[in-house]
């Protein structure tokens, strides 16, 4: 699990990214890593902003489940898509139904980068073709019905997806996020 950091450590980690231009004004979220990489499990953490203000931490997952990096040709024939870190992805999502079914953030905004993991294996590797385009890499969490609590595993939920598994949590993020035209995100590596 991620350890825990202060606002400003967080802050400047974001601000000394190469792709940095700004902290957006209104709501947008920050990815954070683990460095352990649990198989399958939600071991990150996501962290909603308003501007510099903190709002909330979650439990989360920033990698692709065990079934698509072992199975990633039921998905795409290139690889498992494994989210670049260390990077911000300015206005890529909008507020809209993850398969039609879930509040969710869909990427109908910017392009993000995608590392393609094809070795198989239960760990989610930033290696192999990056590949920069839409790949409809949402923020949604493990479930359709946000009235059950969900699972600790994450399963088919990430094929390259930020997946949310605190449902109230959850339930507040999307309330405020819906509100912004477009969301940006940052997604850094434990540090």
């Amino acid at each position: 699990m991620v350890r825990p950091y202060t606002d400003k450590e967080l802050l400047e980690k974001v601000k000394s990214l190469s792709s940095f231009k700004s902290i957006p004004s209104g709501y947008w979220l920050l990815g954070v890593r683990s460095l352990d990489d649990l198989p399958n499990r939600f071991d990150d953490k996501i962290y909603l902003f308003k501007n510099e203000d903190f709002v909330l931490v979650t439990s989360a997952t920033t990698n692709a489940g065990t079934p698509t990096l072992r199975q990633f040709e039921k998905i795409n024939k290139d690889g498992a898509a494994v989210l670049k870190a260390d990077e911000w992805y300015y206005n890529v999502w909008k507020y809209g139904k993850h398969n039609g079914k879930v509040e969710a953030l869909l990427q109908l905004g910017n392009k993000v980068k995608v590392y393609r993991d094809t070795d198989k294996d239960d760990k989610s590797e930033e290696q192999g073709k990056l590949q920069e385009g839409y790949f409809g890499i949402n923020f949604h969490p493990n479930t359709y019905d946000l009235t059950k609590m969900s699972g600790t595993n994450v399963g088919w939920w990430s094929a390259g997806c930020q997946v949310v598994n605190n449902i109230s949590n959850y339930k507040v993020m999307i309330g405020l996020l819906k509100r912004e035209k477009l969301v940006s995100y940052c997604l850094i590596h434990e540090f």
